[in-house]
């Protein structure tokens, strides 16, 4: 066989369906993790300087923007790793199925860790569903205040004097407790707020995260479809396995038979 054929033979072998959804789940989980985190530490800085003032009142609030950080830690480890056994198990399933490296039999072993990878997969997609629609609520939060700085801005209310009256209370959206201070910004403080760097640079990541959850749910969804596809595969290669073992094994038995049959007519001649 020559190089041509062997890389040919090679390329054959590559599950370019898992490694689509590899690459999605990397990407989107990058984008989940690092825009968040970074968001989130913006998300503090913005309440600690305009809406809550004194430190107890938002406490609660910075431990739990820790916790969801190291917990972002955690999930992006947990998908690289578990991206690479998803794109492991399908070359190992591509090269079952295409019976590339000669003799390749399934095992009742591999059906099962097929099976739990599918149940797995399935699990953290509902997860990933409920992380992406837990993401869009900043990005609601960060939408109400910037169209309000917006009304602000525009000519139909600039130099009037109801421009002070349009507040944003963040104690509504229950992030900090009813008695924090000042805890409600109206006018010209609100949209000297929208124009920092640490606002603008929050409301997009918060997109981007949203975004990148987003495409985590695809992607998971596209190796559940794949894992699903890939152990109906290895069910349906275990049956003609076995019966093409049974049929080895009476065409043996038939070869044998046959055999006897004619050392006994040699016998009586």
């Amino acid at each position: 066989m020559g190089c041509f054929e062997c890389c040919i033979k090679c390329l054959g072998g590559v599950p370019y369906a898992s490694l689509v959804a590899t690459i999605l789940c990397f990407s989107g989980v990058a984008l989940f993790c690092g825009c968040g985190h970074v968001a989130l530490a913006g998300t503090v800085a913005i309440l600690e300087q305009h809406f809550s003032t004194n430190t107890s009142d938002h406490a609660l609030l910075s431990e739990v923007i820790q916790l969801m950080q190291y917990v972002i830690y955690g999930i992006a480890s947990f998908f690289f790793l578990y991206g690479i056994i998803l794109l492991a198990e399908g070359f190992y399933t591509t090269s079952a199925v295409k019976e590339l490296h000669g003799e390749f039999k399934t095992t009742a072993c591999g059906r099962c860790i097929s099976g739990m990878f599918v149940f797995l997969t399935y699990v953290l997609g509902v997860a990933w569903l409920g992380v992406f629609g837990f993401s869009a609520v900043p990005v609601f939060m960060f939408y109400n205040i910037w169209s309000t700085c917006e009304v602000i801005k525009s000519p139909q209310t600039n130099g009037t004097t109801g421009v002070e009256q349009i507040c944003v209370d963040i104690r509504q959206y229950g992030i900090i407790p009813w008695n924090a201070f000042p805890g409600k910004i109206c006018g010209s403080a609100l949209e000297n707020i929208c124009n920092t760097n640490e606002f603008y640079m929050s409301y997009h990541l918060f997109i981007v995260a949203c975004a990148g959850a987003g495409a985590t749910v695809i992607a998971l969804i596209h190796f559940l479809m794949i894992l699903s596809s890939n152990w109906a595969y290895l069910k349906d290669a275990s049956k003609m396995q076995a019966y093409q073992d049974i049929k080895a094994k009476e065409e043996q038995e038939l070869q044998d038979i046959q055999s006897r049959s004619k050392e006994q007519l040699n016998s009586y001649t």
